[in-house]
């Protein structure tokens, strides 16, 4: 082979003219003093961001959230959302208009749900036979049956349901929370995301962005597997006085920085973590063990059983973590797991069996601690699916296409009403015709749970005051609420 030729003088100057000449302009344009400032939040000269306790707007039942997310699109019509009207036309042509996703492998006959549901509780809660620990709680929960999003992309619905916004680089609703409402410890961080062996959702960080809040209100990845969370212990050498030593100089040079650059909140950001990691390094490894839990404690959530053993932990942690004073704590998938455009009828029941015992006995564990009153626990995903079978190619590898204009997700505790179902779809499981809940009202709805104003809940950016639900014509939906 021939060796590279050098790059020569000329070639050099020719290739990298552009940028030479822009170079220039900027260093003249800066000792003139024409070059534009760094752009910077539009904060006054006192603005300060903590994580403190802070007051709510009104009294509010909710204190914590654990937000046990199902990326991918759960299907409403084989869990939560019976249809006989689906029996009754399965394998016919479906009698109306449906928008698909994925037209390739479109197909117009409906798909009748395989699984049966029975009446459970006193409040007489329909639900589908793939969710019998559910059914044991269903007195505890409340169904919503109609919600919206109307964006049928998986990217766009996860913003939407995560972010009340259709687009990217919105905050999170746990930054949410965590910045209108602080946290209770000083030893763990206020939103905490308990990730899966598997690795994280699709989509990734877009989960639990801060987005443009500052910061210090992004969610805490924790590791599914041990350790959970990475360089917690120092050094041998450093153990002790040594480390607290080299903490205090830190923290002073630290302090002497952020006041030279007032303003910079992920410098301000990058501060708090490095004190919130040394008061992590005994609370977080106390908090994220359960192996002190009693055994009654993990059979109810099913920590001895292989099948939903990961899940099972990780909501043992969550209960664990909102006992300690975090204020959000999500429970994620792996990918789009729950995105079953094909092989519906093996994938779901596999999806069930891991998450129904763990989901839960987090109800049932929460509320024989006192907790449950004052802790959301959500069960939900982006979307939901069609009524109509996708990739008609024998009924192994049949599923459903993606559906945001009438899902269902649950509810329980934090002032939320229980034993009850929210809405309706049509006869079909395809939209929601009675008492409709967009995602901006859910919103709306838990941050009233928590004590928060919506439209008081807000963060000046560009000279505006914007928020969660921003100018959708949100509403709190009362009915919801005990």
């Amino acid at each position: 082979m021939k060796s590279a030729r050098l790059c020569s003088r000329r070639h050099f100057l020719q290739a990298n003219g552009f940028s030479l000449g822009s170079l220039a302009l900027a260093s003249l344009l800066q000792k003139n003093g024409l070059l534009a400032a760094p752009v910077k939040p539009d904060l006054g000269p006192e603005t300060e961001f903590d994580l403190l306790p802070k007051q709510a707007h009104a009294p509010g039942q909710a204190k914590a959230m654990i937000s046990l997310f199902m990326m991918g699109g759960p299907s409403q019509m084989d869990l939560f959302d019976p249809k006989p009207m689906l029996t009754k036309y399965d394998g016919k042509n479906f009698p109306g208009e449906i928008k698909y996703d994925n037209l390739a492998q479109a197909s117009s006959k409906v798909f009748g749900s395989p699984w049966k549901f029975e009446k459970h509780g006193e409040c007489g809660m329909e639900l589908s036979e793939l969710l019998p620990h559910l059914g044991k709680v269903a007195d505890d929960i409340c169904l919503i049956r109609s919600m919206v999003s109307g964006v049928s992309n998986h990217a766009q619905g996860l913003y939407a349901i995560n972010s009340g916004r259709i687009t990217a680089g919105n905050p999170t609703l746990g930054s949410w929370l965590t910045y209108g409402l602080g946290c209770e410890t000083e030893e763990l961080p206020a939103y905490m995301v308990l990730s899966h062996p598997g690795g994280l959702p699709t989509f990734q960080g877009e989960h639990f962005t801060n987005g443009w809040l500052p910061a210090l209100y992004q969610g805490t990845v924790v590791r599914a597997t041990e350790p959970r969370i990475l360089n917690l212990d120092p050094p041998p050498a450093l153990a002790g006085d040594g480390q607290r030593r080299q903490l205090d100089l830190l923290r002073s040079l630290n302090e002497e920085h952020s006041s030279e650059h007032p303003g910079e909140l992920d410098l301000r950001a990058r501060i708090a973590s490095y004190e919130l990691a040394a008061k992590m390094q005994t609370a977080a490894k106390e908090a994220l063990d359960i192996s002190n839990e009693p055994e009654s404690v993990k059979k109810l959530y099913g920590v001895d059983d292989p099948k939903t053993r990961d899940y099972a932990t990780r909501c043992i942690i969550a209960r664990r973590l909102v006992e300690r004073g975090v204020r959000y704590v999500q429970v994620l998938n792996a990918g789009q797991s729950w995105d079953q455009h094909s092989s519906l009828i093996s994938a779901l029941p596999n999806n069930c069996g891991a998450v129904d015992q763990p989901s839960a006995a987090l109800v049932t564990d929460l509320k024989q601690r006192g907790l449950l009153d004052s802790t959301v626990v959500h069960w939900g995903g982006e979307m939901g699916r069609l009524p109509v079978l996708q990739n008609d190619a024998g009924r192994e590898k049949w599923g459903r296409d993606h559906n945001t204009f009438g899902f269902s997700q649950w509810v329980a505790g934090g002032g939320f009403k229980a034993g009850h179902v929210h809405g309706e779809t049509d006869e079909f499981g395809h939209k929601a015709v009675v008492d409709p809940v967009h995602h901006y009202d859910w919103h709306a709805t838990l941050l009233h749970a928590f004590g928060l104003d919506h439209s008081k809940l807000t963060y000046k950016r560009n000279g505006l005051a914007a928020s969660l639900t921003g100018d959708q014509g949100a509403k709190v939906v009362e009915q919801l609420l005990a």
